[in-house]
């Protein structure tokens, strides 16, 4: 079953899409969007830590879905895999993401995100180069709110927004981007950018904060804040994410870049408690609430007050806008980490999975 994703509405021509990173959490469900909206994908993925092939098992034997094990820093297995599958499309997702890891060892994301993304775009310009350099074609690059910095108590991210990265993560990041823009204005490679806000969703990999709480409150075990809890960010479903990237991919102007948020702005202690409440009502504890669980521990180093996206240009320009809010999505996601404990207990084993990381020590 690919989800909610059979309902999608099909528009516009059918491409062969070259997806980075599909077997990761974002990546994933661009992956299963893409081949119910009607397009052949090819993902292609290191498989590192935070991969599982089982987030793409829905599409799997789907004649329009092909898997290349292959790392992004590899020209040599960009160039063979462009040749054998000759794509319309670029959608680059691959990158290491999490900031909490970039501090404890930063060489890992200068290496994939930013040396990475060299390497693909260098394949991908001559890929596009041999084949005459065609106006159809596409390289959209997958970026964070992150590189903007964090903002006051006021204000919203847009695409004009000055790059101001806090951490080694955002850094990495925002260095791609920089290289991304820097291939379509000296090259002519007809690229789009877009920068989105945190995600949460099913397949979201036990580290990240949503299921960190989830799958801490179900062990009842201490669920850690950071701070006081008062660090704001702007949610998207991870499942209304790819929609965007895929309208973006297919109607977004060469050169242009797009923001996307979900217009669902919390702070991280108000979005802990609305999940211990969306637990209390399906898995009550039976010695207090799950709140009761919330531990304040340390910030991490450089940790950004706020992040909030204005999406005015992705609405007006393409038509997007989120389908669910963040209480809805909330209530979906505590729901499938209810009902498919089989794939986050398999990865409970990974690399650092269930223990603190960048404490900048």
């Amino acid at each position: 079953m690919l989800g909610r994703f059979h309902k999608s509405v099909r528009h516009g021509p059918r491409m062969k899409i070259l997806v980075t990173g599909g077997a990761g959490f974002i990546g994933s469900a661009v992956v299963r969007y893409a081949v119910a909206d009607g397009h052949s994908v090819v993902n292609v993925d290191a498989l590192t830590y935070a991969a599982c092939l089982d987030n793409v098992a829905a599409v799997a034997d789907e004649p329009a879905y092909a898997f290349e094990c292959a790392d992004i820093r590899d020209r040599a297995a960009l160039d063979r895999i462009f040749a054998a599958h000759d794509p319309d499309a670029v959608l680059h997702l691959a990158a290491e993401t999490h900031v909490d890891r970039s501090i404890d060892g930063p060489g890992t994301f200068v290496e994939t995100n930013v040396a990475g993304t060299f390497h693909l775009l260098e394949a991908a310009r001559a890929y596009w180069e041999a084949r005459g350099r065609s106006d159809a074609f596409r390289f959209h690059h997958v970026s964070t709110d992150e590189v903007f910095g964090s903002l006051g108590a006021l204000g919203r991210f847009t695409e004009a927004t000055p790059y101001d990265p806090r951490s080694p993560y955002s850094a990495s990041k925002a260095a791609s981007d920089h290289l991304v823009r820097a291939w379509g204005a000296t090259y002519g490679l007809p690229v789009v950018v877009s920068n989105c806000s945190n995600n949460y969703g099913p397949y979201h990999f036990p580290e990240k904060l949503i299921p960190v709480v989830i799958l801490n409150a179900l062990a009842g075990r201490p669920i850690p804040v950071y701070g006081a809890g008062s660090n704001v960010r702007d949610w998207l479903y991870v499942e209304d994410h790819a929609e965007a990237l895929l309208t973006v991919l297919k109607r977004g102007a060469p050169g242009r870049s797009y923001a996307i948020g979900g217009g669902a702005e919390r702070s991280n202690i108000d979005l802990v408690r609305t999940i211990c409440a969306i637990l209390d009502d399906r898995r009550p504890r039976s010695d207090g609430t799950h709140a009761d669980l919330i531990t304040f521990v340390p910030d991490r180093p450089g940790h950004d007050a706020r992040y909030a996206i204005d999406a005015t240009r992705i609405r007006d320009e393409l038509g997007w806008r989120p389908s669910v809010t963040l209480e809805q999505g909330l209530a979906r996601t505590v729901d499938w980490y209810l009902e498919h404990e089989d794939w986050w207990r398999a990865l409970l084993g990974r690399d650092g999975v269930g223990r603190r990381l960048g404490t900048g020590g």
